[in-house]
């Protein structure tokens, strides 16, 4: 077991003209399971193949545990990586391929069987150990991919999106077994995902990366109530955050029909560059459905609503139009999402008034896009 340190570590492939990691400064203590999670081509992936040596480290150095292995080759960095799509050797049984990399090794054939058969026993993979890939379903054939990780017993397990192949509920399925699997063999392991949902699920702590750079780095917990900055704040959650820019009248943020008291903090924390605005947010769960004559509401036009059975979502557009979602590049205006009882019998057309919860509003700077 070890430590991982990123040490400004940055990637520059070449002619581009932008690094796809910049400065990464990230520690991963001995044991945890951090999840690396962004949008696409925000530098996740190849933060992990850095680590791996599969990519070059143009600048910074990466260590595991006290051992700097910037300049180390890929097979003797004491890592196992499992992969998106297998990489299954079609023509050997599952106990060949758990056991191909300690057999190149060298390693003694009884040793190579305890540790398959240990591994295949924890996985549930005994009674396929004499199968073929292509007779496995997808679920096992991933299992078969961390068995053969597990066997070789690394300091460290890197995770590239291996769920993604996956169909819904065996994704729901697999990610319970992989992250309970981690805890209970207690090695460091870090875990790219696009996935916000398993992020939130799986991870010790979440690093949130986009184009390169890190946004912040918490425990899920503290990344949904404490998003540090606007990207943050919109990408953790689903449903997404609603988030859009107020204009700010004395103590007052107002959009539209909407108008939404603000702490006195808040309005002392914006200067002359946010020119009187303020960009707010607040989770759909965090809103009360209220009688329209109450003051200091968002009106919303009800679209759609969607019945999940325990929950229902409410899909709406501010009444008197401005709403638009922040970090969105499309013109028109964007929904409002409030989460309601289900079965609440909302139609298109109604108008429902919500208030935000105490302790519900994030408040960003409209010049920085930082928390405030």
């Amino acid at each position: 077991m070890a430590t991982v340190t990123y040490d400004k570590a940055t990637r520059i492939y070449p002619k581009a003209t932008k690094p796809s990691v910049d400065k990464l400064d990230l520690e991963i203590a001995d044991g945890e399971f951090l999840v690396l999670v962004g949008p696409s081509g925000s530098g996740k992936s190849t933060a992990l193949r850095m680590l791996a040596g599969l990519e070059e480290t143009n600048e910074g150095r990466i260590f595991i545990g006290d051992r700097d292995v910037t300049d180390v080759s890929p097979k003797d960095r004491d890592i196992a990586m499992v992969f998106q799509n297998y990489a299954l050797y079609p023509h050997m049984t599952v106990r060949e391929n758990m056991g191909f990399a300690l057999k190149i090794a060298g390693m003694d054939k009884d040793e190579i069987n305890r540790r398959v058969e240990e591994a295949a026993k924890t996985l549930d993979l005994t009674e396929y150990l004499d199968r073929k890939p292509k007779a496995l379903s997808g679920g096992q054939r991933q299992r078969v991919a961390m068995g053969r990780a597990i066997v070789r017993e690394p300091q460290v397990f890197l995770m590239d999106e291996p769920l993604s192949n996956l169909d819904a509920k065996l994704r729901v399925q697999t990610r319970t077994q992989i992250a309970s699997l981690q805890r209970r063999m207690g090695v460091t392991t870090i875990y790219v995902t696009h996935d916000q949902t398993e992020a939130l699920t799986m991870g010790d702590r979440i690093a949130v990366l986009n184009f390169g750079v890190l946004q912040q780095v918490g425990t899920p917990r503290e990344l949904y109530e404490q998003p540090q900055n606007v990207f943050v704040a919109g990408f953790i959650g689903s449903p997404a955050m609603n988030l859009s820019t107020f204009n700010v009248e004395g103590n007052v943020a107002t959009l539209g029909e909407a108008s939404i008291p603000l702490a006195e903090e808040h309005v002392a924390a914006m200067t002359a560059e946010d020119n009187n605005q303020i960009i707010l947010g607040f989770r759909p769960e965090a809103l009360t459905v209220v009688d329209s004559s109450t003051q200091h509401t968002v009106p919303v036009e009800v679209d759609f609503t969607e019945e999940l059975g325990s929950d229902s979502y409410v899909y709406g557009s501010l009444v008197g139009g401005q709403w638009r979602e922040e970090g969105s590049d499309d013109a028109a205006a964007g929904q409002i999402v409030v989460r309601v009882a289900p079965m609440s019998g909302y139609k298109k057309g109604d108008v429902i008034h919500v208030t935000i919860n105490e302790g519900g509003l994030h408040a960003f700077s409209k010049s920085t896009g930082k928390r405030i």
